[in-house]
C-alpha cells in the first residue's frame, strides 16, 4: 500500500511540477517580454521628449540673439522662450551667463561642469554639451546644456529619470509578484488537476492489486467518463472478465473431466484386478476380459485425445488461412468412407472459401461425420456433407431449417444475431438415425452429455462440443434439427473469406 502511495503521489507530483513549471515558464517569459516591452517604451518616450526640448532650444538661439535675461523665470506673462521649454516636458531649467556663472538658478540647483562653462563661452550659438548621468540632490538627471553664442552664456536643460526609474522598477516588483502568484495558482492548479486525472488512475491501481493479492478474478472495475483512463479501465474490466471465464472454463474442464475419467478407470481397475485370476476362468470369460480392456482402452485414450484436443482449442496457436471448406469436407468424406466403409456424399453450393485454422475445421467436420456414422450404425442411406455459402446470419427460430421441421426444433448456439459483414458459409451433416428427442436437441453441444439413448455406445461427449468451440472461434454458431423423414441435421457455420474486391 505504502508503495503505491508512493507510486501514485510521485505520478501526482510529477503532474503538478510539470503544470506548474510550464505555466511558470509561460508567465515569466509574458511577464519578462511584457515588462521590457513597457520601459522600453517609457525610457524611449522621455528621451525622445528630452532630445525634442533640446533640439527646440537649439533652434530659438540659433534663429535669435538672445540673452540670459530672455530666460529668467520671473518673466510675468510667461510667454518667453523657457515657457516653451518648460511646458512640454516638465524639465528644470538654469541660466549661465558668461565663464558659467549661474544668472538663474534651476529648482533644484544644477551643476556645472568645466565643459559647461566653456560652452556658456561659446562664440556661436547653439553648441551642445550633453550629460547621461547627473546626480542631483540624490535623484538622477540628463543635463543638456546649449550656448547662447557670441560669449554671452548657456542655458541648462535637465530632465529626472530617477523617477521614471522608480516607476519601472514598481511595475518589476509588480510583475514579479504576479508572476509568483500565477505560479502558486498554476501549483494548486495542477495539483487538482492531477489529483482528479489520477484518482481514477488510483482506484485501477487497487483494482489490480487486489487481483494480484486476493486472485479473484471476478473485482469490479470501477470506469466512469470516456477518455483514455476510461477506456483502460474497460479494456480491463473485459480482460478480468475473459481472464475469469477462462478459469471457469478449465475449472469445468478439469472437473467433467475428472468425473467422466473415474468410469473407464474404475472399470479398468476392476478388470485388471480379474487378470489375477485368469488362470481360473474359463475361456469365453477370459476373452470378454481382454475385449472389454481392449474397448475400455480405447475409450479412455479417445477421451484423453478429445480432452487435448478442446483444451488446445481454446489457445490454438495455429495460423489462419484461406481454405475451400468444400475441398476441406471432401478429404474428411474419404477418411471417414474408409474407416466406416459407409457411403458419404459431399455437396457444395456457392462460394465456401473462408479464413480459418485448418487443422480446427477438419476435426470439425470430422466429429459430425463421425457422430452420424456412430448414431446411424448399420444404416444404409448415405450420409450427406451439405456445404452453402455464402448466406446471411439468422437470429433464433428464424433461421432456416429442414423444410416442414417445427421452429422450436431448430437449435442454434453462440453469437445470435452479432452480424457478419462477409456472410456465413453454413455446414450440414444429415443422417438417417434414430434422430436426437428435442430434450436433448437443447444440450447436444454440452461438454460431456450424452442422451440416454446413446450412452450405451462409444464416445466421450466431446465431440459435438469441440465443433462448438471451433465454430464460434470462427465467427459462427453450431445448429442441430431434426431431419424430415427421419434422422439429424447438425452443423455449424465459419464467417466466409472477406474479398475486398
Amino acid at each position: 500500500m505504502r508503495r503505491r502511495l508512493r507510486q501514485v503521489s510521485s505520478l501526482r507530483t510529477t503532474f503538478t511540477v510539470s503544470f506548474a513549471a510550464v505555466a511558470a515558464a509561460v508567465t515569466v517569459l509574458v511577464g519578462f517580454l511584457s515588462y521590457d516591452a513597457a520601459a522600453r517604451l517609457v525610457r524611449v518616450d522621455q528621451q525622445t521628449v528630452f532630445a525634442e526640448v533640446v533640439q527646440d532650444l537649439r533652434d530659438q538661439v540659433r534663429e535669435r540673439s538672445l540673452e540670459p535675461s530672455d530666460f529668467a523665470s520671473s518673466d510675468p506673462d510667461h510667454d518667453g522662450p523657457l515657457d516653451d521649454i518648460i511646458r512640454p516636458s516638465r524639465t528644470d531649467v538654469q541660466v549661465l551667463g558668461p565663464k558659467g556663472a549661474i544668472v538663474d538658478h534651476g529648482v533644484p540647483p544644477l551643476p556645472v561642469y568645466s565643459h559647461d562653462r566653456a560652452i556658456s563661452d561659446d562664440a556661436k550659438a547653439g553648441r551642445l554639451e550633453q550629460h547621461k548621468d547627473v546626480d542631483v540632490a540624490g535623484d538622477r538627471y540628463r543635463l543638456a546644456t546649449v550656448s547662447l553664442g557670441g560669449g554671452r552664456g548657456a542655458v541648462q536643460v535637465a530632465q529626472q529619470f530617477s523617477d521614471t526609474e522608480d516607476l519601472l522598477r514598481t511595475l518589476q516588483r509588480r510583475t514579479v509578484i504576479l508572476v509568483g502568484a500565477v505560479v502558486i495558482a498554476a501549483g494548486l492548479f495542477g495539483w487538482w488537476l492531477a489529483r482528479r486525472i489520477t484518482r481514477r488512475l488510483v482506484r485501477l491501481a487497487g483494482a489490480a492489486e487486489d487481483v494480484a493479492r486476493t486472485g479473484r478474478l471476478g473485482i469490479q472495475v470501477p470506469v466512469t467518463g470516456h477518455d483514455e483512463v476510461a477506456r483502460l479501465g474497460r479494456s480491463f474490466d473485459r480482460m478480468l472478465g475473459r481472464l475469469a471465464q477462462s478459469e471457469e472454463d478449465q475449472r469445468r474442464l478439469v472437473q467433467d473431466a475428472g468425473h467422466e475419467l473415474r468410469t473407464p478407470l474404475t472399470s479398468l481397475r476392476t478388470n485388471i484386478s480379474m487378470l489375477r485370476r485368469i488362470d481360473e476362468l474359463p475361456p469365453d470369460a477370459r476373452e470378454e476380459l481382454v475385449a472389454d480392456l481392449a474397448l475400455e482402452s480405447r475409450e479412455l485414450t479417445d477421451l484423453v485425445n478429445e480432452l487435448v484436443a478442446l483444451a488446445a482449442g481454446q489457445s490454438d496457436t495455429e495460423p489462419v488461412r484461406r481454405l475451400d471448406l468444400a475441398e476441406l469436407a471432401e478429404d474428411v468424406a474419404t477418411v471417414a468412407r474408409r474407416r466406416t466403409a459407409r457411403e458419404i456424399t459431399v455437396r457444395a453450393t456457392g462460394d465456401t472459401t473462408v479464413d480459418g485454422r485448418t487443422s480446427a475445421l477438419q476435426r470439425a467436420v470430422s466429429n459430425l461425420v463421425e457422430n452420424a456414422a456412430k448414431f446411424d450404425r448399420g444404416g444404409t442411406a448415405p450420409i450427406e456433407v451439405v456445404l452453402t455459402g455464402p448466406v446471411a446470419r439468422y437470429a433464433g427460430a428464424d433461421r432456416p431449417g429442414d423444410p416442414g421441421t417445427p421452429a422450436a426444433s431448430v437449435v442454434h448456439l453462440g453469437a445470435i444475431g452479432s452480424g457478419s459483414r462477409h456472410g456465413l458459409v453454413r455446414v450440414e451433416v444429415r443422417d438417417r438415425g434414430p434422430g436426437i428427442g428435442d430434450d436433448d436437441l437443447m444440450r447436444v453441444f454440452d461438454r460431456f452429455y450424452r442422451a440416454a439413448d446413446a450412452r450405451s455406445l462409444p464416445g466421450s461427449g466431446l465431440g459435438l462440443s469441440i465443433v462448438r468451440e471451433v465454430s464460434t472461434a470462427h465467427g459462427g454458431d453450431p445448429f442441430a434439427y431434426p431431419r424430415k423423414g427421419g434422422g439429424t441435421v447438425i452443423g455449424f457455420t465459419v464467417e466466409a473469406a472477406y474479398d475486398p474486391s
